[in-house]
Parts: structure tokens; sequence; C-alpha cells
């Protein structure tokens, strides 16, 4: 947004969404875990602007550009469109809060909790030894599977790592995975590269124009 099975804390060079700004430009963005990546479908408030899960193509869309891998085959109903809605709601705020040092709301606790207490997708070994899901999953398998993530997220070692992109007008939460964990960057291709313009400007212009001390 500018101006959001297993725990999937570790990054992977293939990993990520392509998202477009709201000049156009596309980048690549690797929120670093799958419930993450549900945020950037919208969100609560003035993010409902963003919104695109309407129907269940749209949920069985971002599942296909997810980091599940390999894209399960989904029965999703307009009802679980729905919940998709709520708990991606319920999950951005609780991680702004989390990201803020505030305490949760029960009510936000309660919705990821029940999610997470459904059945998730289950993993399976295909015949020729690749990864695969056990028969055809709904809509709540994938929302549970959303929801596990986000509990490990928050109860891991990697909880204090949840942050925002440090520009002031992108809201995008990624958790840094990096080694050194100085990420500050939704995508250096976006929001760093155009810092990095800006200081160069900034610079040239210092350059070109020095102030006189008196």
């Amino acid at each position: 947004m500018d101006a959001a099975a297993t725990t999937s804390v570790a990054a992977s060079p293939t990993r990520g969404l392509t998202l477009r700004s709201h000049t156009g430009v596309t980048f690549r963005f690797d929120p670093g875990a799958l419930c993450l990546e549900l945020l950037t479908t919208g969100g609560p408030g003035p993010y409902r602007r963003y919104e695109v899960l309407h129907e269940p193509a749209d949920l069985a869309d971002w599942a296909d550009r997810s980091r599940l891998t390999p894209t399960p085959a989904l029965e999703i109903s307009d009802s679980e469109v729905a919940d998709a809605r709520r708990l991606r709601d319920a999950l951005f705020r609780l991680v702004i809060a989390h990201i803020s040092g505030e305490p949760p709301e029960p009510g936000l606790l309660r919705i990821i909790n029940e999610a997470a207490a459904h059945p998730s997708l289950a993993p399976a070994i295909g015949p020729g030894g690749e990864r695969r899901w056990t028969g055809t999953a709904t809509g709540t398998h994938l929302l549970a599977t959303v929801a596990r993530d986000a509990v490990e997220l928050l109860t891991g070692p990697f909880a204090h790592r949840i942050r925002t992109c440090a520009s002031d007008n992108c809201q995008l939460v990624y958790v840094d995975t990096s080694r050194p964990g100085r990420r500050r960057w939704c995508s250096m291709e976006h929001c760093g590269n155009l810092h990095k313009v800006r200081a160069l400007r900034a610079r040239t212009s210092d350059e070109a124009h020095p102030s006189k001390e008196s």
C-alpha cells in the first residue's frame, strides 16, 4: 500500500509480491511472512480504498501470488471472502499496535485465534516426491493457515522485527529477516530508491548552493 501452512520468516530471493504504487510504478515487495502478504490486499479505515478482495476469485488470485507453494486448489465461498477481510483487518490493527508497543485488543486476538483454530492446509508428498496439498481446500483452510502464521510470527523470535516502511507515505508492513536487522524500506526498488534519489538531489543542491558563514 503506497500513500500492506508454515511460518514463513525465512526470506527467499524468489519470494515476494509484485505491487503497483499510486504513480504506476511496479516493484517487488517481500514482507517476509505469509500473514503479512495478506495485508497488501486492503485494510481498515483509510486503507479500504485499496480493497481487492471482493469475490472468491480475488482471494484465490491472492493465494496464487502468495508464498504458498504450490498454489492450493481452493473452493471459496462469498462468506469466506468476508471472513478473509475480517481476519486481514484484525491482523492489520494488531500488527500496527504491536509495532507501536500498544497492548493487543482482546477482540482482535479473538478473531485471529478463532481463525487459527480451524484445520489449516495439509501438506503432502506427491508420488514423484513433489510437495502438494491434500485434497481440495476451502477458504477456511486457507485463512487458518494465514492465522497460524500470524500466531507464529507475533509470538516468535522475529516479533520484534516487524516494522513499517520508513517512507513517510508508505505503510507497507514487513518482518526484517536480514541478518543485521537493519532493513528500513518496503523495497529497495521503490521507497529505498526514492530515498537515495532525494538524498542525491539534496547533496547536489547543497554543493551548488553552499551556505555562507557570517
